[in-house]
């Protein structure tokens, strides 16, 4: 079997097992739209080669599984290609997370904005001691554009989630673990890689047509309204874009200053 090359992914197989690395250490593994679209080609070969039985998602090094979006190319977002990156966020976490296949992310220390979409995106969630989930993007005149608003009401509830997005606060391994957010968490990246692959050997042993109908009645009973609630997500982040307080945010992030918005 031969691997695709990424430049800022990494893919390895043993087992029937692919590892997915998302490997850019020095930005906290932040996703851009070239980390999206490799993605994007990753989560097709997994899908479509047999010897591939099930999928890990993690982040590189042991400060980040994925530290949210890259906030200067956030910044440079309009009214319309903001709906643009929402809708392009969505479709490639919505193909993840209908995978014929079981995928489980290893979630490593921060996990903020489209790092927390990501892992929900993902069947279960394994999380280190050091892991710290959240939804940020209020702080920057946003709100979460890749599924956020739509997936997080559906695994701990829609008061609990609301707290969370509009607060943007953090919540730590132990909590998210309470929650619900995180399936497992285990004292280090090594443990937390153990555990998933663990899982999956007690998922595998079953039929793979089976794990495949499982997972398809599950993600359809989310019932998201036949998307109606991802293209509201979508327009209202575009919309967002569009806005002095966007411009405030995203500026006041890059300038390490505290944002002063304006609700204009």
């Amino acid at each position: 079997m031969k691997l695709p090359l990424f430049q800022n992914l990494l893919l390895e197989v043993e087992n029937k097992i692919c590892l997915l690395t998302i490997n850019r250490p020095d930005k906290l593994n932040a996703l851009n739209n070239a980390v999206l679209d490799e993605l994007s080609e990753a989560a097709d070969f997994v899908e479509t080669t047999d010897e591939i039985s099930a999928l890990i998602i993690t982040g590189a090094g042991e400060k980040a599984f994925v530290a949210g979006a890259d906030i200067a190319e956030l910044s440079a977002l309009n009214e319309d290609s903001g709906t643009d990156a929402a809708e392009k966020g969505q479709d490639i976490f919505n193909d993840i997370e209908s995978l014929s296949k079981p995928v489980i992310a290893v979630v490593n220390g921060y996990a903020l904005g489209g790092g927390t979409e990501l892992a929900l995106a993902s069947h279960i969630r394994v999380a280190t001691q050091n892991a710290v989930f959240g939804l940020p993007e209020v702080s920057l005149g946003l709100i979460p554009g890749y599924g956020g608003t739509q997936r997080l009401p559906k695994l701990i509830g829609r008061g609990r989630a609301l707290e969370l997005i509009l607060t943007g606060r953090m919540v730590k391994s132990e909590e998210a673990g309470a929650l619900g957010i995180a399936n497992y968490v285990l004292e280090t990246k090594a443990d937390a890689l153990a555990k998933a692959k663990e899982l999956i050997g007690m998922m595998t042993k079953h039929a793979p047509i089976a794990l495949s109908g499982a997972i398809s009645a599950v993600v359809a009973a989310q019932d998201y309204e036949a998307e109606d609630g991802f293209t509201i997500e979508a327009n209202i982040f575009g919309d967002l874009c569009a806005t002095d307080d966007f411009k405030e945010g995203t500026g006041a992030f890059l300038e390490k200053r505290k944002p002063v918005f304006t609700g204009n």
